[in-house]
């Protein structure tokens, strides 16, 4: 387990042995997108484990009591396009009723810094718990420009959802917005010379999608 507060590795077995699979350079895409929507079932369990609570009369056949309900406005789902979409996928089917926005952004290949070209995002976001979802947190530009983007629109309770992370990555997250906690099923060891995290997976959109 992490010693660091704002950053929580999923250590659960299904999860590691998920990943494992996805890992594997020979995995379909439709076999690669199956995994990471399972996976992120169980991820979104540990991004919401803390959401507030409040009750509600519900009448059993036995007895009328009062009953634990989600409290507060919906979630607000933000995913990073256009890989981001395989782990919200999977979180609307655990949380259907959460309001979905999305952020464009592309990463130069020579700077390695995000290029913004959509944002549409529900209203209300200083009401609401807004989580940002990514497969991949690399070089942590595109989540931490996204987040920018989340608050400069109101956001501020904003956790940021991944499936593998890189230790600069978490480090450029932190600096950015050090109020945001990070939920990923692992952290790897680097990143390479054109900024993708090792060992990792590759890109998660192109084998999201099957594109390259």
């Amino acid at each position: 387990m992490t010693a660091d507060p704002l950053l929580t590795v999923v250590e659960h077995p299904l999860v590691q042995h998920k990943l494992t699979l996805m890992r594997e350079a020979g995995l379909s895409s439709s076999e690669f997108r199956r995994l990471l929507r399972e996976i992120s079932h169980l991820l979104a369990y540990e991004v919401t484990r803390d959401l507030p609570l409040t009750t509600t009369e519900v009448t059993t056949p036995l007895a009328t009591f009062e009953a634990p309900v989600l409290a507060g406005k919906k979630l607000a789902l933000i995913s990073i396009l256009r890989a981001g979409n395989g782990l919200l996928d999977g979180i609307l089917d655990l949380i259907p009723s959460a309001r979905v926005g999305f952020v464009g952004l592309y990463r130069d290949e020579a700077t390695l810094q995000p290029v913004q070209y959509y944002f549409k995002v529900p209203n209300d976001l200083a009401a609401r718990r807004v989580i940002v979802v990514d497969p991949m947190l690399a070089t942590g530009n595109s989540a931490a420009a996204a987040i920018d983007l989340l608050k400069a629109d109101g956001a501020t309770e904003v956790a940021f959802l991944c499936l593998l992370a890189a230790p600069e990555g978490i480090e450029r997250l932190h600096e950015a917005h050090p109020d945001v906690h990070i939920v990923t099923a692992a952290v790897d060891t680097h990143l390479n010379e054109v900024g993708y995290i090792v060992p990792g997976l590759g890109d998660a959109g192109d084998r999201m999608f099957g594109t390259a």
